[in-house]
């Protein structure tokens, strides 16, 4: 079956297109390199400090951080997930514009 992008996306096929492979990948991947580089950063000026207190705070900052790091990487994916399921989903009218925009502009 052969679409025009614009008539599945109503004109925001360049919008959709952007979120789905520019968007989507610098958050899933770029933001939990970032926080994980700032909490490493962290521990490093606290263990050059040597204070243990410091250490300590650092520490929990650094766990805190990865673990945001994993739900925002996991977030995405389930976006991801859940909007492929609905590209791949029934022909209900409304859904089947969406899903062949969404199919459209990943490709």
């Amino acid at each position: 079956m052969n679409v025009d992008p614009n008539d599945a996306c109503h004109g925001l096929t360049p919008f959709v297109r952007i979120l789905r492979q520019g968007i989507f990948p610098i958050v899933q991947i770029g933001i939990p390199i970032i926080l994980i580089v700032m909490g490493t950063v962290d521990l490093g000026k606290a263990v050059i400090s040597s204070d243990e207190k410091e250490i300590k705070q650092a520490q929990s900052r650094l766990i805190k951080r990865c673990i945001y790091a994993v739900v925002v990487f996991f977030i995405v994916t389930l976006v991801s997930l859940l909007m492929n399921l609905v590209e791949r989903g029934d022909n209900t009218v409304g859904a089947t514009g969406w899903a062949e925009c969404w199919r459209i502009a990943g490709s």
